[in-house]
């Protein structure tokens, strides 16, 4: 009987103590580990972000340059274009015929009716 008596007490004391082995542990809060390899390839991924930004910056103010230029030289073309319109009016009004003739008669030519010829502009 005694030994009856000694697996009862055995007993009381496992239920006596489980509970206060878990009142007394805490759940701790699970801590996220992380393996040199992963902060390697954290690392890595940040780099080519970041270099990636940079060439996407470094691109389009390239981009940005060139436009500059082409508007520039589209606003060159437009100024040469108004000056050769200009020129052609000026030579338009230039070789008109009757102020060729003033400027014959200023410098001293004579119309002589055996020489001219006549040219027509087409």
């Amino acid at each position: 009987m005694s030994n009856l008596a000694h697996k009862q007490q055995e007993q009381e004391e496992i239920h006596i103590q489980q509970p206060e082995i878990q009142s007394q542990t805490k759940p701790r809060p699970t801590r996220i580990r992380v393996t040199p390899g992963e902060r390697l390839l954290a690392i890595l991924v940040i780099g080519v972000v970041c270099f990636m930004a940079v060439k996407i910056i470094s691109t389009q103010a390239a981009i940005y340059q060139v436009n500059k230029d082409i508007q520039d030289t589209q606003t060159k073309i437009v100024e040469q274009g108004k000056e050769n319109n200009n020129l052609t009016q000026q030579v338009r009004e230039l070789s008109n015929a009757e102020r060729i003739w003033k400027k014959a008669k200023e410098l001293g030519f004579d119309l002589k009716e055996n020489n001219v010829k006549v040219v027509d502009k087409k």
